[in-house]
């Protein structure tokens, strides 16, 4: 089968993380009973009026300026018009002619390389109701009608499904930690769809596009976008044709469905929105809210390399923000990153998932978490004596020392003193030493049990294995 070249361009829906609606003063809110969340605006009843809610825009605001976009000062809503049953008043509130945010771009990173993936416009404009479709009826609920979306538009420079779903990802993640969005898919906060079209030459024009609608998770991005192009690839193969369509992926089948051919261009008769007056922002606007956008995730991997963290850990870190969040506290000072690190994902976490809490509600201070990782540095603590104060330390008031006292720990630090004790350990099993010359390594594990037994688990465990590995290697 001969190769064509996928273009790929991906339009990706965003609800806003905001209290109230975006022309209503109701709740932006999941989960609800249907049509709890609504009022007459909401519902379009004639001669309602719509009013912008100021934190959308700021949020649009913040949402341009974190895909590195040009931000239009001067802009309007549109009406755009359709008949359907989810949207009552036969017009959507949106962007068309001035989208807020303009020109900008995601980088990602493929395969060592960095790939810029270039955003066409981010532009607002209103959600519309549900549909639920029960057998020849189809129920309506309101609860999303009206609530605050931005629309993310990338160009058609998408070259693979990889790179769709790194996209996706990327974007995720940017907007989760500026607080745009929760973008939880599973819920329909955030949306995808993705445009497929193949040719064989980059000089060729672009083939017949198909899109894609409403895919339901990451994975799926990737997994319906390739099925797409061995599906197109085929039928060129076959030297068959095809019109413009409209798919969906099937999870079921792991294929793309199709919905419908568009055999004329929708015509929205899109003309500006009469009851919304133009819309002009200030550099102050603009610059107050760019203030209030937190460290990203970018800037995250550069301060933790920088502070000699593995890269295994910075990604399990940035993949949960309260963690992050907290460690970054200690930008400004001196304590080991990484063991910092490995005490929030290791025990820490551990102790977070299984008693279902978050951190900020535990006792762990600034102070506390100073002194755990100071004693773990410099071996006053093992990771034994970690696991047995943990609970104390996240639900008591006492400082580190005062635990440590309580519970009368003392750890053999001492490189001389547990030099002595692991030879005499040697010394008392020789048949465990020859079988770790001989290459089984459970002979190490077990001597190290004996250690910790002849020590009453007082030695540091990194100490120790260090020293005992060096003292067997003079015994080759």
């Amino acid at each position: 089968m001969s190769n064509y070249i996928p273009t790929i361009g991906i339009e990706v829906h965003v609800e806003l993380k905001t209290n109230s609606k975006i022309f209503s003063s109701s709740k932006n809110g999941y989960g609800m009973g249907a049509n709890t969340l609504t009022n007459v605006i909401d519902l379009g009843y004639p001669g309602t009026l719509p009013t912008v809610n100021e934190e959308v825009i700021n949020i649009a605001i913040k949402a341009a300026t974190v895909l590195h976009c040009k931000i239009r000062k001067m802009m309007h809503f549109d009406r755009k018009n359709y008949f359907y049953p989810d949207n009552s008043k036969n017009y959507q509130i949106t962007q068309s002619r001035t989208p807020i945010g303009y020109d900008g771009y995601i980088e990602i990173e493929l395969n060592g390389t960095k790939k810029m993936i270039e955003i066409e416009e981010i532009h607002i404009e209103e959600d519309t109701c549900k549909s639920a479709h029960r057998k020849n009826i189809t129920l309506l609920d309101f609860n999303r009608a009206g609530v605050p979306l931005i629309e993310i538009v990338t160009k058609p420079c998408i070259a693979s499904a990889e790179e769709a779903k790194l996209y996706i990802e990327k974007l995720r993640e940017t907007l989760l930690y500026a607080n745009i969005s929760d973008c939880k898919i599973e819920e329909g906060s955030m949306r995808c769809d993705a445009n497929v079209s193949l040719r064989k030459e980059e000089s060729d024009p672009y083939g017949t596009k198909v899109e894609i609608k409403n895919i339901g998770s990451i994975s799926n991005v990737k997994l319906s976008i390739e099925k797409e192009i061995i599906r197109q690839q085929k039928l060129y193969e076959n030297h068959e044709t095809f019109q413009e369509q409209t798919r969906r992926f099937d999870s079921k089948l792991n294929d793309t469905v199709l919905m419908r051919i568009k055999e004329t261009g929708n015509d929205y008769r899109y003309f500006p929105e009469p009851d919304i007056p133009y819309l002009y922002l200030t550099d102050e606007q603009i610059e107050e809210v760019q203030k209030t956008i937190p460290i990203l995730p970018d800037e995250r991997r550069k301060l933790y390399e920088e502070r000699k963290m593995s890269k295994v850990n910075i990604e399990k870190l940035i993949a949960h923000p309260e963690l992050s969040d907290f460690l970054n506290q200690y930008l400004e000072t001196s304590i080991d990153f990484q063991i910092a690190s490995n005490l929030l994902l290791g025990d820490i976490s551990s102790y977070l998932n299984k008693e279902n809490k978050l951190l900020k509600e535990t006792k762990l201070t600034k102070e506390k978490f100073t002194e755990i990782v100071e004693k773990t540095s410099n071996r006053t603590l093992t990771s034994k004596n970690i696991k047995e104060l943990l609970t104390d330390i996240l639900e008591k008031d006492q400082t580190i020392s005062e635990l440590i006292k309580e519970k009368n720990i003392s750890n053999i630090t001492d490189d001389h003193i547990l030099k002595e004790i692991i030879q005499q350990v040697l010394e008392n099993n020789p048949e465990s030493v020859k079988d770790y010359l001989d290459g089984h390594d459970r002979a190490l594990k077990y001597l190290m049990g004996q250690i910790m037994k002849e020590t009453k688990g007082s030695a540091d465990p990194l100490l120790a294995t260090t020293i005992l590995k060096e003292e067997l290697s003079l015994k080759k």
